[in-house]
């Protein structure tokens, strides 16, 4: 009975807090075994993917080889989002670095403002010149 009051209390939703969901779900990726482009790719797998793997255990790690193609990291989101990042030619570093920026991102694209921001305030600063600069740290020709 005491651990069902600790269930309810632990899963009560705190305005985001205790509740989050990560997006990411799915990570699918794909190498050459011979290609000289997925080097990269291979040593990642080798010798990091299991401590990424181990670190995110909410996400669907999945290895795919596809001779003759270049390597692609392929995100798929709970939103029914994807994202892909092709890591031709990459250091595993590299690599490590863009499955994080899968692992991280909602899977939406980056996009424009709507609108052109637009300063109701002139700047503070006022127009720059050269002659404002103390005349001992000035460029003498």
């Amino acid at each position: 009975m005491v651990g069902i009051n600790v269930m309810r209390q632990v899963s009560r939703a705190r305005n985001g807090v205790g509740a989050f969901v990560i997006p990411c779900k799915r990570i699918t990726l794909s190498y050459c075994n011979f290609g000289g482009s997925s080097v990269g790719m291979r040593n990642f797998l080798r010798h990091k993917l299991e401590k990424v793997a181990k670190a995110h255990p909410e996400i669907e790690f999945k290895v795919v080889e596809k001779p003759g193609q270049h390597p692609v990291l392929f995100g798929e989101y709970a939103s029914d989002l994807t994202k892909q990042i092709c890591v031709r030619k990459w250091n595993m570093d590299v690599i490590e670095n863009k499955l994080n920026l899968i692992i991280n991102s909602s899977g939406k694209n980056l996009s424009k403002p709507k609108q052109p921001v637009i300063s109701q305030n002139k700047s503070v600063r006022g127009i720059w010149s050269p002659f404002y600069v103390d005349p001992k740290h000035r460029f003498t020709i």
